[in-house]
C-alpha cells in the first residue's frame, strides 16, 4: 500500500566492517590530532551516536554500569533520553 511505514527497513549506505575499519584507522595515530580523530571517528562508529550528540558529549554522560562502559542520560534525536552501550574497543582508546 502507498504510503504504508516500513518498519525495520534500513535506508541509504552502510559501511561493510573492513571500510569502517580502514575509515577508523585513516587519521595519523601518531600526532595529537590524528589520536582525537581516531577517538571521534571510534565513537561515532562504535556507538552509532549522530553527530549532534556527538558534539553535545559530556564527560558527566559517560559511566561504567556493571563492569561496562555506557553513554548515559543522552538527549537524542527529538529530544528521546537514551543510553548507549560503549564496545570495549572504543574505551580503549
Amino acid at each position: 500500500m502507498k504510503g504504508v511505514k516500513k518498519l525495520g527497513v534500513r535506508l541509504g549506505n552502510w559501511l561493510t566492517a573492513e571500510e569502517a575499519r580502514r575509515f577508523w584507522q585513516a587519521p595519523d595515530a601518531s600526532t595529537l590530532k590524528g589520536k582525537r580523530d581516531r577517538a571521534i571517528l571510534a565513537i561515532l562508529l562504535g556507538c552509532g551516536l549522530r553527530r549532534r550528540e556527538l558534539a553535545d558529549l559530556t564527560f558527566a554522560n559517560l559511566q561504567q554500569r556493571e563492569e561496562h562502559w555506557a553513554i548515559v542520560d543522552m538527549a537524542g534525536k527529538s529530544g528521546h533520553i537514551r543510553t548507549v552501550p560503549m564496545p570495549d574497543w572504543v574505551n580503549q582508546l
